[in-house]
Parts: C-alpha cells; structure tokens; sequence
C-alpha cells in the first residue's frame, strides 16, 4: 500500500498545485504541502484495505501545520478525479474555517481560548510570579541556609 500511496500522492498533487512539496509522514502516510496557498493535504491508509484517509489543514505562518480541519474516507481505487475532488471540498473547508477564525486566535468552541485576564495583565507590569513559584524559591533558600549552617557548625 505504501508504494501505491506515495504514487497516489505524487499524482494527486500534480492536479491539485504547480508548486507543492510530497513527503512522507513517520506514521507512514504521505503529505502533500502548497505552500503557496499556505495548505496542506495528508493521505493514510484507513480501516478498509482499498480505503484511505484524506486529511486537509492550514499551514501557518512559520511553516508549521495546524492540525486537520476537515478530513473524509475515500476508496483508492476511485481514481485521481475522484480524489482530487474530495481534496478540493478538504480545502475549501478549510478555508472557510481560517476565515472564520481570527489571526492568532484559536476556532470558536474549539477550548484553546485564550484568558484574556491573564495577557492583560502581564503587558501592564503586573505581578509575574505566582505564590506556587515563590513558595519553591523560599525552599530553595531554607535548603542552601541549612546547607551552609550545617558546614558551618560542623567544621566550626
């Protein structure tokens, strides 16, 4: 399946973009990456023999990837058209989703929002250090005092 995938991938991604890199993933599956639309297309192999998934995301500023938006099951053995097809739906979800979502914010009811409490109040000079932090810093020092206090009585 390997070998069928990375040609699959090869081929797909000669229809989908002029520019693109093809590489392969370390679970085995294989990426197809524009970067000049800034997206990236992932092919694995699925639960069925003749089956693979499909999996389409953005590439963020960086090169980073985000992780899938969209992804779908789609038989091997349907062909190119077919596959390039279901990419350019993977995609144009994906797309529809990075409008929705502002820069350097995270998906709506996705649970990676930010605290806005906690941005503010760093950029005003507040308090950096938390009571857990200082709590481990007062050890530290009762460790060194004791330390030094213990040399010292017994060489003394």
């Amino acid at each position: 399946m390997g070998a069928q995938l990375r040609d699959t991938a090869t081929e797909l991604a000669g229809v989908l973009w002029r520019e693109h890199t093809v590489y392969r993933e370390r679970s085995g599956g294989m990426v197809i990456r524009g970067e000049h639309v800034r997206r990236w297309i992932s092919l694995a192999p699925a639960g069925g023999r003749d089956e693979i998934l499909v999996r389409a995301g953005r590439i963020l500023d960086g090169g980073t990837t985000a992780p899938a938006r969209s992804e779908a099951v789609v038989p091997l053995s349907a062909g190119t058209d077919v596959l390039a097809a279901a990419c350019r739906r993977l995609l144009a979800d994906a797309a529809s989703d990075a409008e929705r979502v502002p820069r350097g914010g995270a998906a709506p009811g996705s649970g990676r929002a930010r605290r806005p409490g906690r941005t503010a109040r760093r950029k005003s000079g507040g308090r950096h250090t938390g009571f857990g932090s200082w709590v481990i810093v007062i050890c530290v020092v009762g460790v060194i005092g004791l330390y030094v206090y213990s040399n010292a009585t017994l060489h003394g």
